[in-house]
């Protein structure tokens, strides 16, 4: 199964370069899966055994398998569909001094990695809003061929640039659209009306993002490795999406009842969370007390819900770096294809503890998967993840998890091809089965 999913995992990201290529795509795949729409603006009736999901800004997507009216709890597993990379500064982002040159100007959207933007094709997609018929729409583009590049200055005019650059991201970042011809105005504003089908007049505003053309492989002397984009953090988004749709449905209502079982994908957690749509606002909280309500349940019966539920808060994990082994702690060194990575960190930045943690373990021994551990080196501050952002709006038995990689934040990762499956068939049981709290944690 390993080489088939990893074919599809790199055909899917390749096929939807932004969240909302993403978003898109899988509420797509969830409709043909036999889920739901359900309106946030909407008036909700859930059927037991129903399949619904959610999604908001077209960024950010929750789905949902309801057993029956009657559950137990929520065993959710939540990841995020954004990534570092160069957004575009507008529809008139064209118009920044280039002299002969059609430049376009950009900023930096969360921690990337700069260096390796530059010298590879580069093109455009996103979200433009476009007003037709007196009603304003949102129509999705991709400018499917390579379009731009950002090149470097040569050597022979920056002799030490190899000892150290630091890249100034107004100067250094700008993608090379092209060469003027006549004024040159409204280069980008036609590229996207045509791809829409449009005209220039009718898009009004847009979320366009650069993203890096090159095709991914796979590599390594026995076909371990493969590299594309974005695999943090859609390795774990599609995993999760894919694991929901092809879990065994629960029974619900009966002398047990089972657990809802719900994927939730986050946009901006690369930039904090704080938006509508982020891990940090009320969409976790809403979509789950809708649910109670939805089913005809009181608000007593939610709280014991959350009570008995459960996150896996997905979020890939650095691999040990094979030059620079002197970064990670001197014991736990999570490696590429060793296993599903359980994070742990005393300042609370992941939200693993003792309980979470013996749960996570149980559920890859259950499923026959190896895991291995994650602390930071002790002298290094590492990164957050949405877990506990989530959970000061939803309290829940939490555990971050992730799959290890290499060159975090860069527009090309690489990662193994092993672990997503392994990740595939953890979360796959975890849908399946019900957590219990009664009398002693576990799963049934």
């Amino acid at each position: 199964m390993s080489e088939r999913l990893i074919k599809e995992f790199m055909s899917f990201v390749e096929a939807n370069p932004t969240v909302f290529h993403v978003v898109d795509a899988m509420a797509k795949g969830l409709e043909k899966a036999g889920f739901s729409h359900l309106d946030e603006s909407g008036d909700w009736k859930l059927k037991a055994g129903g399949k619904y999901y959610i999604t908001r800004n077209g960024s950010s997507i929750i789905a949902f398998t309801l057993p029956g009216k009657v559950f137990s709890g929520f065993q959710i597993s939540a990841a995020h569909s954004d990534s570092p990379g160069l957004k575009v500064k507008g529809l008139d982002a064209d118009r920044i001094e280039g002299g002969p040159y059609i430049k376009l100007n950009v900023e930096t959207y969360g921690g990337l990695l700069m260096a390796p933007w530059f010298d590879r094709p580069l093109s455009l997609a996103g979200r433009i809003m476009v007003k037709e018929r007196g009603r304003i729409k949102t129509k999705l583009v991709n400018i499917d061929r390579d379009l731009m590049i950002i090149p470097n200055v040569a050597i022979h005019m920056n002799r030490e640039v190899n000892k150290g650059y630091e890249y100034n991201p107004q100067v250094d970042l700008l993608p090379l659209l092209g060469l003027k011809e006549g004024d040159g105005k409204n280069a980008l504003l036609n590229l996207l009306a045509e791809k829409a089908k449009t005209k220039a007049e009718n898009i009004l505003s847009c979320d366009i993002f650069v993203y890096d053309r090159t095709k991914g492989s796979v590599l390594g002397v026995n076909n371990e490795f493969f590299a594309t984009h974005h695999i943090d953090d859609m390795e774990c988004a599609y995993m999760s999406y894919k694991a929901l749709v092809d879990a065994k449905a629960k029974k619900g209502n009966g002398a047990k009842n089972s657990a809802v079982s719900m994927v939730a994908i986050f946009d901006n957690e690369e930039v904090g969370s704080l938006t509508k749509q982020g891990a940090d606002s009320t969409f976790l909280f809403d979509v789950m007390s809708r649910i109670n309500e939805a089913c005809g349940r009181k608000e007593q019966d939610y709280r014991r819900a959350v009570a008995g539920s459960m996150m896996i808060s997905a979020d890939n994990a650095h691999a040990l770096h094979p030059n620079h082994p002197e970064h990670h702690d001197p014991v736990n060194k999570p490696i590429i294809n060793g296993g599903i990575v359980i994070k742990h960190a005393a300042n609370e930045k992941y939200t693993t503890d003792a309980v979470s943690h013996a749960l996570f373990k149980e559920l890859c021994d259950q499923a026959k998967v190896p895991y291995q551990e994650f602390y930071n080196r002790s002298d290094k501050k590492g990164g957050g993840t949405l877990g506990n952002i989530a959970n000061a709006h939803v309290s829940l038995n939490t555990v971050d998890i992730g799959l290890p990689q290499l060159a975090m934040h860069s527009p090309y990762e690489t990662a193994g091809t092993k672990d997503p499956e392994y990740l595939y068939k953890v979360l796959k049981l975890f849908f399946e089965k019900t957590l219990r709290i009664e009398g002693g944690y576990r799963f049934e």
